[in-house]
């Protein structure tokens, strides 16, 4: 039998806890660690309408790479279902859904998010970005165009667009950071990138980045990438187990297009 516990044991090994951020929440987040496994669903994160869908398919287990609840940014005092957290709580804990979330251990582990977003763009020779394991610099197979990149990683990301401002380099060595990691700008310039792909970039980090080109490609392009992967890890570490990918999570926000 498949447990909850088994199963984050089996993602802890893959990203262990001590790569997180002092500020992150990652683990088992809700749930009976002993209850049996049956039905597991992966999502980048736990919508109210991934709750309904999990209670729909008869899930026991969600595994997501965002905290269902991060009092970093959301402080959870209250359980309320007048509150969208509160009622995305409610329905887990109603539904006996067990919640897993694997965020910035995730990022940093080997073979996790950034590892795979580099593969995603075609980048050879990774290395880390920085001390924390967050992000990878590598180089493309050959020197491309800005412009030809850019529509590459539309591609390669399923985005709906993108933003990018040109520093005026062809694109070979690249840093890449899944989700918001604006703040390592400086690292991949002092790597020698002439282009740094991530997300959630601020109006001043195009204004006044003058040494590579920055790519915004969107928090859930940068980041969706990792569960088809927890999908295919999980479904092969736990075979007696149902392991499938949410449905009903998309990026449909539209972003300034190429």
């Amino acid at each position: 039998m498949t447990t909850v516990r088994d199963v984050e044991r089996f993602l802890y090994d893959w990203a262990p806890a001590g790569l997180a951020a002092e500020w992150d929440n990652v683990g088992l987040l809700v749930g009976d660690p002993e209850r049996e496994v049956r039905r597991i669903l992966t999502t980048l994160d736990i919508t109210e309408a991934v709750v309904e869908e999990a209670i729909g398919a008869g899930v026991d287990l969600i595994v997501s790479h965002h905290p269902v609840m991060n009092c970093a940014w959301h402080p959870v005092q209250t359980l309320r279902t007048d509150d969208r957290q509160g009622r995305i709580l409610t329905k887990l804990v109603e539904n006996h859904i067990s919640a897993i979330c694997m965020h910035t251990n995730l990022d940093a582990a080997e073979g996790g998010v950034n590892d795979i977003l580099a593969k995603k763009l075609g980048l050879l020779d990774t290395e880390y970005l920085n001390e924390e394991k967050i992000g990878r610099v590598g180089t493309l197979k050959c020197e491309l165009p800005l412009v030809e990149f850019t529509r590459f990683v539309v591609k390669s990301l399923a985005c709906n667009g993108l933003r990018y401002t040109d520093c005026g380099k062809p694109v070979h060595r690249v840093a890449v950071g899944g989700g918001a990691c604006g703040d390592y700008i400086a690292q991949a310039v002092a790597l020698g990138c002439d282009t740094f792909v991530t997300s959630d970039l601020r109006y001043h980090d195009f204004l006044d980045t003058k040494e590579l080109n920055l790519i915004d490609a969107g928090h859930f392009p940068t980041e969706q990438v990792i569960v088809p992967e927890l999908c295919r890890r999980l479904q092969a570490a736990f075979p007696a187990a149902s392991v499938s990918t949410s449905t009903s999570h998309r990026c449909e926000v539209i972003q300034y297009c190429i």
